[in-house]
């Protein structure tokens, strides 16, 4: 029986979800970015990681996880695809994966390609560090706001020599113009540490930081709202680590924290950002070898998914094109 005899539209999300190439969502992939609203990209590196390591892998399972996601929102009832042009844009093509920094050029060049096109970008890492070289390629006009979802406040300054770790992106991306402290929102941080510099330069930065007592206090829903007013009406970057979910849902990640948001509380808060002004996202972290049931990449297709449903509902065209 056809599709068109039961009722279904055409395309590869109708077809069995086992088959064919795993690109992010079952979406085509990019070969003129001029056809695309959205890239979702792959970002394989974890060489700035502080302890374990393997989120170099992450984008792969996330891909493979990705095909168990539909179409069509199970609340709004939004279909992204049908307002936006969305596309697998590929991974980033690293040349010097030893060296940081050179690392971090490949990624800012890569995404930059796609902005220059107009072309908004949700990467899926790899650690966190990419989230640095990812604003490098997007911000071009002044800083942008930030909604930070993690564990970590990852505004530590330097370890082992490094000033590029995966530690701290934020507190570059502060000292490079990319964004705004006063305009940023770090939820979910918890977990002790042998150093409060990271939490001192978010609070003296003029960060919000929520951490997760707070969150259980008061709610998800309220620390969203309170996300909204933080950012405002302005371009906003969205950067969603998977330790901000606890172990028990999410244990494949790097640095894993106990006393997180359950996978629930995690949907809940992306919903409730609805009417944001997404510029761009990334979620990272997953490290497959430490996910042996696949649960912790599901989630992050999940989340990416949700994330692409705030870019479509903020789009006012609903043939696609600019927002």
């Amino acid at each position: 029986m056809s599709d068109a005899q039961v009722g279904r539209p055409r395309g590869p999300m109708s077809g069995p979800r086992y088959m064919h190439v795993p690109t992010f969502m079952r979406t085509p992939l990019i070969e003129d970015a001029s056809e695309f609203d959205v890239a979702l990209v792959g970002v394989p590196y974890d060489g700035a990681v502080t302890n374990r390591p393997g989120a170099r892998h992450g984008p792969r399972e996330v891909r493979n996880a990705s095909t168990m996601m539909r179409a069509i929102h199970p609340t709004t009832r939004v279909n992204p695809y049908e307002r936006i042009r969305v596309g697998d844009g590929g991974d980033v093509p690293f040349t010097r994966v030893y060296e940081p920094e050179a690392a971090h050029d490949d990624i800012e060049q890569f995404i930059a390609g796609f902005n220059r096109q107009g072309v908004l970008t949700l990467a899926v890492g790899g650690d966190h560090s990419i989230t640095l070289a990812v604003l490098r390629g997007l911000v071009s006009d002044g800083p942008v706001g930030l909604i930070h979802i993690d564990a970590h406040t990852d505004t530590w300054d330097e370890f082992m020599g490094s000033r590029y770790n995966h530690g701290a992106p934020f507190r570059r991306a502060v000292e490079e113009g990319l964004i705004d402290p006063a305009r940023t929102i770090q939820i979910g941080i918890r977990g002790a540490q042998d150093s409060t510099e990271g939490w001192d330069y978010s609070a003296a930065s003029g960060m919000r930081v929520v951490p997760m007592h707070e969150v259980t206090q008061s709610g998800v829903e309220a620390v969203a709202e309170e996300a909204l007013r933080i950012v405002g009406s302005g371009p906003t970057y969205l950067s969603f680590d998977i330790d901000s979910i606890d172990p028990a849902y999410a244990p494949g990640t790097g640095t894993p924290e106990i006393g997180g948001l359950t996978s629930v509380e995690a949907l809940t808060l992306l919903r409730a950002l609805r009417g944001v002004e997404l510029m761009g996202a990334d979620v990272v972290e997953v490290a497959p070898p430490f996910d042996p049931t696949g649960g912790t990449s599901l989630i992050a297709a999940t989340v990416l998914y949700e994330l692409l449903c705030l870019v479509a509902e903020g789009d006012e065209s609903p043939e696609g094109g600019e927002a």
